[in-house]
C-alpha cells in the first residue's frame, strides 16, 4: 500500500496488545511550532446502557493497524496544520484501563480541537476493532467498533 500523502505528518498510529497511555500521544506530537495540544483518552468504565461491567476483551482484524494509520493520515490530510499520534489497545482490558489514546498538534486550539475530534470519531467508525463486554450479572455481548 502506497505511503499516503500526509503521512508524514502522523508520528504514529497503531493497534496494539500492550497499555498505552495519552502521555505518550502527546510527547509525540508535540513541538516547537504546536500551540495547541488536545488529547484524548478513551477508558474503560464500570457500566454501559444501566449495567454493571467488569471487564472487556477487545478484538482487532488483522489489517485494524493498515485501517488506523490510514484513518489518521486521511484526518491529517483534512487538516493540513496537525501532527497525529494515536493507538488502540486490544486484548482484555480491566475496568480503568485505556483502550484508546490520540493526541493532536496544532499551531491554533481550534483546528486542534477539530482533528481530535474527528479522529476519535473516524478510528471508532472505521477500523475493524470489536468487544466483548462482560457484564456483573454474568453475561456478555459483542459490540462493533463499525457502524
Amino acid at each position: 500500500m502506497p505511503e499516503h500523502p500526509s503521512a508524514s505528518r502522523v508520528v504514529f498510529a497503531t493497534v496494539v496488545d500492550t497499555p498505552i497511555a495519552v502521555r505518550d500521544c502527546a510527547d509525540a506530537v508535540a513541538n516547537a511550532a504546536a500551540g495547541a495540544v488536545v488529547t484524548f483518552e478513551g477508558v474503560v468504565r464500570d457500566h454501559d446502557g444501566g449495567r454493571g461491567v467488569l471487564a472487556l476483551d477487545y478484538e482487532g482484524h488483522p489489517q485494524a493497524g493498515e485501517v488506523i494509520a490510514s484513518v489518521a493520515a486521511a484526518v491529517a490530510e483534512q487538516f493540513p496544520g496537525v501532527t497525529i499520534a494515536v493507538s488502540h489497545r486490544v486484548g482484555a482490558l480491566v475496568i480503568g484501563d485505556v483502550a484508546l489514546a490520540a493526541a493532536v498538534s496544532s499551531a491554533h486550539r481550534a483546528e486542534a480541537f477539530a482533528a481530535c475530534g474527528r479522529l476519535v470519531d473516524a478510528v471508532k467508525e472505521s477500523v475493524p476493532i470489536w468487544k466483548e463486554q462482560r457484564f456483573t450479572d454474568g453475561t456478555s455481548e459483542w459490540v462493533g467498533s463499525l457502524g
